[in-house]
């Protein structure tokens, strides 16, 4: 009986084996078949709407390539938002003030380009609404809404043609990218959407219809239209446009540089301003002086010069072309210690191989003028070589004047390295008052041969009412050790007046001089008011 029992278990086992043995198999075969697509993934959680559109849309023509990197690297809300508010307190002009002054300004103009240049597409996404959100209303703007006929300007041929519409935007300086910018903006399909042009051949409507729209050279037979289609533009013949910021080159380096992000400012050399004196081991030798201009009543152009040897900095090789860069960056503050005013700029220096050495023997300057009302502040700048890091700092309190009304008197008198009159001609930004180009020599010391510029404003001299215009006697007197050695009288056709502005702006040669120490004194009488003032600066002459 109980091996009839012991059969029938064995059986039973033997059967239940069987019956599970299959699925079990098949189980394990699936797991090994599973497709590796179907096995679950390690998924990053996607930004939310929020910070995308703030990376991708809102900052998206500022933020340096390093800095979106970094912000795609969060994991935390918490860290993004960190993130946000030191973006704008890097870009805070005044961070001792609650109000982001850049934040503001940038969504001002965000809102103005999508009110003003939308065309099938939001206005921020198109290339009018990226350069007004990046650099702001332009200095000068041309429109051609409608297109039709044109004229061309004798820089690019002459001629008459027919245009699509078109718009030029002229900046009179633009950081990172230069001076004098002259942006062309066309729109050739007609929809209201503007791009940049790439050559000054992209609004004419006739460029591909044969015979028609020719420039003055191809209706005498002196070019042949193909050279423009062909993207030539004549340059090798001597005829075609003749500007520099044309040449196609020049115009796709130009448009790189507008695509750039803003250039965030030298921040990392605001700790150094509130050292003693000069900074690191290597320190950095520079001159530095303040001169001041009337601008109105309440207001004072404040300039500060800063000059530095050649031969102090570290030039390297870029390109083929030797390169020093400086970075300077300046605070002003009241006496109550509040910042009024920042600069902050890189100074580039350059020279091919050959001219490394005289390269050297020269100086860079840098200039940055700001409208301050009269009173005492102090101006701290650092200056900092990017390749040697050797670093300077100068701490120096000045007074802005304050100009009285019928009170005769005058602007700072500059000794200049380089004087000339720019009339009609773009200067730079930097060293331009009224119609002339100043450079100051901060340190005073001229080569024998070298002219010596000399530079001043006079203010309220009285108005004669016979002629209707300023009666002043002004001397120009050259001392050496106390001694008059010269004496020359303005002869007032180097004199420009606006109001009761007077200029006075003068080379005196240097040839006949020997080295050594000398002054130069200008010397004004007013014939109508009788009142005299007299200025000097001193100046040394080296073989």
């Amino acid at each position: 009986m109980s091996y009839q029992r012991f059969a029938r278990g064995l059986v039973f086992a033997f059967l239940l084996m069987l019956a599970t043995a299959p699925g079990a198999l098949a189980q394990k075969k699936d797991e090994k078949s599973q497709d590796p697509q179907d096995r679950p993934r390690t998924v990053k959680p996607e930004l939310k709407r929020a910070y995308k559109d703030w990376l991708e849309k809102d900052v998206a023509y500022i933020i340096s390539d390093e800095e979106r990197k970094a912000f795609k690297k969060l994991a935390t809300d918490e860290e993004r938002e960190q993130f946000i508010e030191m973006f704008w307190r890097r870009r805070d002009p005044d961070p001792d003030t609650e109000e982001n002054e850049f934040k503001e300004e940038y969504y001002e103009r965000f809102a103005y380009a999508n009110e003003n240049f939308t065309s099938g597409k939001p206005g921020w996404m198109t290339d009018r609404g990226r350069i007004y959100i990046k650099f702001g209303k332009p200095h000068e703007r041309e429109t051609h809404p409608t297109g039709g006929s044109y004229h061309r300007p004798s820089y690019h041929g002459g001629g008459q043609t027919t245009t699509y519409p078109f718009e030029i935007w002229f900046y009179r300086y633009l950081p990172g990218v230069g001076s004098g910018i002259e942006i062309e903006f066309v729109d050739p399909t007609g929809t209201g959407e503007y791009r940049i042009a790439r050559s000054p051949e992209e609004k004419d409507a006739l460029l591909n219809v044969p015979g028609a729209g020719l420039t003055l050279a191809e209706e005498l037979g002196l070019s042949d239209k193909y050279d423009r289609l062909s993207g030539q533009g004549g340059y090798a013949r001597g005829y075609g446009y003749s500007r520099e910021q044309d040449a196609p080159f020049t115009r796709l380096q130009t448009i790189a540089d507008l695509n750039r992000p803003l250039q965030v400012k030298f921040t990392d050399l605001l700790p150094g301003l509130s050292s003693s004196g000069t900074v690191e081991e290597n320190p950095l030798e520079f001159d530095m002086r303040v001169d001041y201009f009337r601008l109105s009543d309440d207001r004072v152009i404040t300039a500060f010069t800063i000059q530095t040897e050649n031969k102090d900095l570290v030039f390297e090789d870029s390109g083929g072309v030797q390169k020093a860069t400086l970075n300077i960056l300046g605070r002003i503050t009241s006496v109550a210690n509040r910042r009024v005013g920042m600069f902050e700029d890189p100074v580039t220096t350059e020279a091919t191989v050959e001219e490394l050495a005289t390269a050297k023997d020269r100086k860079s300057a840098y200039q940055k003028a700001v409208a301050l009302p009269p009173g005492r502040y102090k101006v701290d700048v650092i200056v900092r070589d990017v390749v040697s890091g050797a670093t300077g700092v100068r701490h120096l309190g000045f007074e802005v004047p304050k100009y009285e009304a019928n009170k005769l008197d005058t602007s700072t008198m500059i000794l200049a390295a380089r004087l000339e009159t720019v009339g009609d001609r773009l200067p730079s930004e930097m060293f331009l008052i009224g119609q002339n180009k100043v450079l100051p020599n901060v340190s005073a010391t001229y080569r024998r041969g070298n002219d010596v510029g000399i530079y001043m404003q006079v203010y309220n001299a009285g108005i004669d009412q016979t002629t209707l215009r300023p009666s002043v006697d002004v001397d120009y007197v050259l001392l050496k050790d106390g001694k008059e050695i010269a004496r020359q009288a303005e002869d007032w056709r180097g004199m420009s007046d606006s109001g009761q502005r007077l200029t006075l702006a003068r080379l005196m040669p240097s040839s006949g001089l020997v080295p050594g120490s000398y002054k130069v004194e200008i010397r004004i009488r007013d014939r109508v008011s009788s009142q005299t003032i007299t200025r000097s600066a001193d100046f040394t002459i080296v073989q």
